[in-house]
């Protein structure tokens, strides 16, 4: 089997498994009253998520830029923010492939200086160099999002500790055994034994010093946030970008708190009237519930986001699965729009930028 045909089948299976999950989310779903609670919500508090959505996208690609101003002091916002927008446009359709897009844009668009290997100008930040801070932004973002977990769990775990046993640290214990764990540690040690003995002996190889480049060029992206001079600004941007999820997540609950009962049948009004008494943390609760979509391969998030989601609002609060799929949908697919929107804006962007 060729890389060109273990591609399509990777990617049809990632497809096919949203079209699973987007139908069992979807089974239930009365597509009248469906329409009828959309028609009904508050659609200025979409249009307000969609700015916190753009705004996360901003200050995630200033962030980005202070990785990358240590490698090459020429790259601009507007360059990171292209990178970001189209990043997360292709990600809609091709899952992860959106990361090495972005990884070489940002390259594309790094100044050129004299000294290359053969001669030729090379890239001041070289795709294996991008690559390796884009690796260290997406840690970060990993590590945020565990701390949070564990700080709102603190506050919260008489509320929501449940969902989070059930849900991910009791599916997660299933999947771990002794075996398991030691075949885990054994593949990390022969991979790191492997970029050992590439770069060791990779002098005597030309393939072999290829490859070693490569991983040094990683490495050196991976620590370029020890040359950041502004670490302060890039831990700010940090909490920035999650207090901008936050509001998202926010913002949305506000919009279905506001439908209007007289607009709709009285099941749904009957849940509408439950939905009033939540606040803040219980966005919050959403949003994270919302972040665990992103550890399933699927394009865009589209199935996951929808049946983990509306199983949280399920579970936490004791509504019907199907009002949490109104949700879960604004949520989404009002995010979806903004990505495909800033993506094609971005792509736009650059083509005139070529122009010129």
């Amino acid at each position: 089997m060729n890389k060109k045909v273990g591609n399509i089948l990777k990617y049809g299976a990632s497809v096919l498994l949203a079209l699973v999950l987007l139908f069992f989310a979807f089974k239930k779903v009365d597509w009248t009253e469906f329409w009828s609670a959309l028609k009904a919500c508050r659609w200025e508090y979409v249009l307000l998520s969609m700015f916190f959505g753009l705004l996360a996208f901003y200050c995630r690609a200033l962030r980005w830029r202070e990785l990358l101003l240590p490698i090459d002091r020429t790259t601009s916002r507007l360059t990171c923010f292209n990178a970001v927008n189209i990043s997360y446009a292709v990600n809609m359709a091709l899952p992860r492939v959106g990361e090495i897009v972005r990884c070489g844009y940002i390259t594309a668009h790094s100044r050129k200086e004299p000294g290359g290997e053969d001669g030729q100008p090379r890239r001041l930040a070289s795709f294996d160099k991008v690559l390796g801070t884009a690796a260290l932004e997406r840690s970060v973002d990993v590590i945020t999002l565990l701390l949070v977990l564990l700080v709102f769990l603190l506050f919260t775990w008489n509320r929501f500790g449940g969902f989070f046993v059930d849900n991910v640290f009791g599916a997660a214990s299933g999947r771990f055994s002794a075996a398991k764990i030691i075949t885990a540690g054994a593949v990390v040690l022969i991979l790191a034994l492997l970029v050992w003995a590439t770069v060791r002996y990779s002098d005597r190889w030309p393939p072999l010093r290829k490859v070693s480049s490569f991983c040094k060029g990683i490495w050196q992206g991976f620590v370029s946030c020890l040359s950041m001079k502004r670490a302060w600004w890039f831990f700010l941007l940090t909490l920035m970008i999650w207090g901008c999820y936050w509001m998202m997540s926010a913002t949305i609950l506000w919009a279905v708190q506001g439908i209007d009962p007289a607009k709709v049948s009285s099941d749904l009004a009957t849940a509408v009237a439950g939905l009033q008494d939540l606040n803040l943390s219980d966005a919050m609760f959403l949003m994270l519930a919302g972040s665990l979509s992103s550890l399933v391969p699927v394009p865009g998030g589209f199935g996951a986001f929808h049946f983990i989601v509306a199983g949280a609002i399920s579970y936490a609060y004791g509504l019907p699965f199907e009002f949490g799929i109104i949700f879960a949908t604004l949520s989404h697919e009002s995010q979806g729009v903004n990505q495909l929107v800033w993506g094609a804006i971005s792509y736009i962007s650059e083509q005139f930028r070529k122009k010129i």
